[in-house]
């Protein structure tokens, strides 16, 4: 058994505001389905060097406009911390894309 305020942290970091139940992970919605779609996508059109960075782009926007999303309307820390750590993933893609 763990202790209460173990218990209670984790609580307090998976509940939903909004329902109250917890919630760790959801179906994706448009923007990561994006990202989640151009990141085989890419891979795939290694050979052609500008329709690969592309679609990189594209999904690199989708993961940074999901990010702020979730920063912005998390149901809970913990979705809020996802999209902190999917925020710091679209910049490290982005900048990247730059070089």
């Amino acid at each position: 058994m763990l202790p209460p305020a173990v218990t209670n942290s984790v609580d307090w970091l998976v509940r939903n505001r909004e329902t109250g139940e917890i919630t760790i992970g959801q179906r994706p919605n448009a923007p990561l389905a994006l990202f989640l779609v151009s990141f085989p996508l890419s891979g795939a059109l290694g050979r052609h060097r500008r329709a690969s960075k592309g679609v990189e782009a594209l999904g690199t926007a989708g993961l940074g406009w999901w990010a702020v999303e979730e920063l912005w309307r998390g149901v809970n820390p913990w979705r809020r911390i996802l999209g902190v750590a999917g925020g710091g993933l679209a910049v490290k893609r982005a900048r990247s894309l730059v070089r």
